[in-house]
């Protein structure tokens, strides 16, 4: 086959891929390594959101494969550096949902501070609580944003324009960079120097070893008390069971998760029963706009490598190796 899809992916650019290679779909197989290896090791390509975990091991039995084209920002699920020995393309048009997701994070900052998700609940019940769904202005407060990339600039850029102060912890990122002056935002050297004036926290950082978990005890503690927390990043750079302690305990006043450290979460938990807490199914990038941006990009370029030409989108330099 050209191209092996391994998830439930839909989109036009898919039909168009369609008509011009031999594209077999399988939403199945994310579930099941075994499966996965056995049908990966006759195609050319193969594309992908997040779940299908592209390991190493996966990867040596892709014996055809060029090109994987990632459906999305996020590349932990794909073992990027295996990929290059072999000579694979990453393909990941990174900008195509950064609009959508950074307007998720503002979104869910202002349902947060205003008790949205809570007083349209209540009220369908017959209720009409106002007092009991008093909230909080954005005006005026500090926001922590917590990785600078795509994503972190727009985040910073728009809250802005609600009056809010925005102070920023990216490692990567210069203290002269134009970025930060344009965002208006401070770069803190610390992460803990920008958590302990946070009325906001929005998080923004990929899953690497050096961020898996960079939300624990220690970290949380250093959040201002009485903050809200944002994470449309990685579940796993956020230790939930310290998350719930603090939202439990009172330290953070509400937080709000598009994404989790298991996808979709294998029980019903204890952050599903707090009022406090929005809950979304990691939906940063699902909307019309980005889903059309990111499938038509990835379906490009997919075509170019599979016949012979480079990649517009590349996350890798890979020399074919196949």
């Amino acid at each position: 086959m050209d191209i092996l899809i391994s998830e439930d992916l839909d989109a036009p650019a898919i039909e168009e891929l369609s008509r011009k290679f031999t594209v077999v779909r399988d939403a199945t197989l994310w579930k099941d390594a075994a499966a996965l290896k056995a049908k990966i090791s006759t195609a050319g390509a193969i594309l992908v959101r997040n779940q299908t975990q592209l390991s190493a091991d996966v990867l040596a039995a892709a014996h055809r494969l060029v090109a994987i084209g990632r459906v999305g920002v996020g590349l932990d699920n794909i073992d990027v550096a295996a990929a290059t020995k072999l000579g694979i393309v990453v393909i990941a048009p990174l900008n195509a949902n950064a609009v959508s997701v950074a307007e998720l994070s503002l979104g869910l900052m202002l349902a947060l501070a205003r008790k949205i998700p809570l007083a349209d609940r209540s009220t369908k019940a017959g209720a009409w609580d106002r007092k009991g769904c008093t909230g909080r202005e954005l005006d005026g407060k500090a926001l922590a944003v917590c990785g600078f990339g795509r994503i972190g600039r727009l985040v910073a850029l728009r809250a802005r324009a609600f009056g809010l102060s925005v102070r920023t912890y990216d490692p990567f990122v210069p203290a002269n960079s134009p970025a930060l002056a344009e965002a208006g935002s401070e770069l803190c050297e610390q992460l803990e120097e920008a958590l302990s004036v946070a009325d906001f926290v929005s998080v923004h950082l990929p899953l690497t070893d050096q961020t898996r978990h960079l939300f624990n005890t220690r970290t949380i503690a250093a959040i201002k008390r009485g903050a809200y927390f944002i994470n449309t990043s990685r579940g796993g750079v956020v230790d939930e069971r310290v998350l719930l302690l603090a939202l439990q305990t009172g330290h953070l006043a509400g937080a709000a998760l598009d994404v989790r450290e298991t996808e979709p979460p294998q029980t019903r938990g204890a952050l599903e029963d707090l009022d406090q807490v929005i809950l979304t199914p990691h939906i940063g990038s699902f909307t019309v706009e980005a889903q059309a941006r990111t499938f038509a990009a990835v379906g490009e370029d997919l075509r170019r490598v599979l016949r012979g030409q480079p990649a517009e989108n590349f996350v890798n330099l890979a020399r074919p190796g196949r």
